[in-house]
């Protein structure tokens, strides 16, 4: 056995394989699920076991790139919704940990420069800590974080793990209030039939009218007389004509006044035409708009629904179609084959994982992170390997496509790479904190150790105080502000397992870059002083 034992490889994956059976091992209904990984790394660790550096960097990178990839499409949402409060929160948590760190190391008469290692260790800032180095020039500063980094990795787990059941909060239960939340925003879409009865529009066509436009409601079906079908720009509207029309709530009561009277009768479908569901995943419709496509001109198509991440929006004209989306199509049984082509509709593309998107959205991160970007002349900061990646996936998800790179995941595929990429940093971070945490307590006493922790459990505490109990914010949203506030990577996986949503992940991401930029200019500050 001693030939594998020294392979790290063997000792990877020994590592993931009895962490995800002590995960799995619950208490009360309390578990530590992957994040157990990381304290079986550092038992092994502290004996000799290692894991080479590189599965942590190629970790890290998957788990950074899924995380901006699926979070991207609703960062810019949350971030206009939330951007404020969530800024707020981090603001809160990067200044008290700072604030925590010059009162302690003033009262403890601890060297300035170890103090500020702890300060960025306590936190698990490895891009503070560069920053920190490139400053002092000292390497006080990397003992600090050395002495830190291992209690804040694991407190940040252990904290988060905590905090529902200290604020006795039903995490279910915020899981359905994040989701009406979500609803609110793209309120749910219904069917309608109303009779025309307004004389202002008898004998118009659709174009004339522009009922579109004017409701933000689609016409699906049209019935004059015996015949029902599928209507374009030129279809005519006559008064005593049913009119199917599909949009939110507030659509349909414009349509109401604008058409007329609502009715229980219902618009049989004729034999020559359909209604079905369609995937969107041929790469030409990917980010084209419903008015570019104009498939109601060339095959009498009308797209009525679009349904994205479970929820359904009403279509409008200026509607940009994403790789993954479902749509409503009603169209006529001789053209839909030809639609549903130049949609895609091939489940088993959407299945599939394409692997350029990947490695060239993880390269063009790379290379963002080691760009030095100046700070209002008083210094300058690099975003580093984590937050370059992360701000590149962000940017490339909203971006969609470019000419034929699709920048997106198929949601299997980004559970996978972003399990196998969490589990490869834990494991390989963990024996390399296990291996040097015995010495570091040894050679500068547990006072440090103390104050790491102090210094990473209060400001999460006073954080979570704010966010929940004055700005009353969602609690997997909070929990995910207080993971990237620290931009702590185990902390987020221990915020995922808290949530059935992305609401943690997309707070991570909003918070993630502004948090980077606060932990270097806090570190100038405590440096300075």
């Amino acid at each position: 056995m001693q030939p594998l034992i020294e392979e790290g490889y063997f000792v990877l994956f020994l590592i993931i394989t009895l962490g995800i059976v002590i995960g799995n091992i619950r208490y009360r209904g309390v578990s530590l699920d992957l994040s157990a990984v990381i304290f079986v790394a550092l038992l092994l660790g502290h004996f000799g076991f290692m894991v080479p550096e590189v599965f942590q960097t190629i970790g890290l990178l998957f788990f950074i790139f899924t995380i901006g990839i699926q979070a991207g499409p609703g960062f810019f949402d949350a971030f206009k919704k939330f951007g404020r409060k969530l800024l707020i929160l981090c603001l809160i948590l990067v200044g008290s940990a700072a604030g925590i760190s010059l009162l302690l190391i003033k009262a403890l008469e601890i060297e300035t420069y170890l103090g500020v290692g702890i300060f960025n260790g306590a936190l698990t800032s490895t891009p503070g800590l560069a920053a920190a180095i490139d400053i002092t020039g000292s390497p006080l500063a990397s003992i600090g974080y050395g002495v830190a980094y291992p209690a804040g990795a694991l407190l940040a787990i252990l904290v988060i793990h905590i905090l529902p059941l200290v604020f006795n909060v039903d995490m279910k239960g915020e899981d359905k209030k994040f989701l009406q939340e979500v609803s609110e925003d793209f309120p749910e879409v219904k069917s309608q039939v109303f009779v025309v009865e307004n004389k202002n529009i008898h004998g118009k066509t659709l174009k004339e009218l522009e009922i579109r436009t004017m409701t933000k409601a689609v016409i699906s079906r049209v019935k004059h007389g015996d015949l029902a079908s599928t209507p374009d720009a030129s279809t005519r509207l006559f008064l005593g004509d049913l009119v199917k029309m599909v949009g939110t709530g507030e659509s349909l009561h414009k349509a109401e006044l604008m058409i007329g009277s609502k009715t229980d009768k219902d618009i049989p479908l004729a034999q020559q035409f359909d209604v079905s569901w369609v995937l969107v995943t041929n790469k030409d419709a990917i980010n084209k708009s419903l008015q570019s496509l104009n498939l109601t001109a060339w095959y009498g198509a009308t797209i009525t629904r679009i349904r994205r991440s479970s929820i359904d929006l009403s279509p409008r004209g200026s509607s940009r179609l994403r790789f993954g989306d479902k749509v409503l199509l009603a169209c006529d049984k001789e053209n839909m084959p030809k639609v549903m082509n130049i949609l895609g509709n091939n489940e088993k593309r959407l299945k599939e994982t394409d692997f350029l998107p990947i490695s060239l959205g993880i390269m063009i991160g790379v290379m963002l992170g080691v760009v030095r970007l100046p700070f209002f002349g008083l210094f300058e900061f690099s975003l580093g390997l984590t937050g370059g990646v992360l701000i590149a996936a962000i940017l490339l998800s909203k971006l969609g496509k470019t000419g034929p790179i699709i920048w997106t995941m198929s949601s299997s595929g980004n559970q996978l790479l972003r399990k196998l990429g969490l589990l490869m940093f834990l494991a390989a971070v963990g024996t390399h904190a296990g291996a040097d945490i015995g010495y570091t307590l040894a050679a500068n006493g547990l006072k440090l150790l103390w104050v790491g922790m102090a210094i990473t459990v209060f400001p999460m505490f006073i954080t979570a105080v704010v966010g929940h109990l004055i700005m009353r914010i969602n609690f997997s949203t909070l929990l995910g502000v207080i993971a990237g506030s620290m931009t702590s990577t185990p902390g987020l996986a221990a915020a995922d397992t808290k949530t059935s949503t992305e609401a943690a992940s997309v707070a991570y991401a909003s918070v993630y870059p502004v948090a980077l930029v606060l932990m270097i200019v806090f570190s100038q500050i405590l440096s300075a002083l």
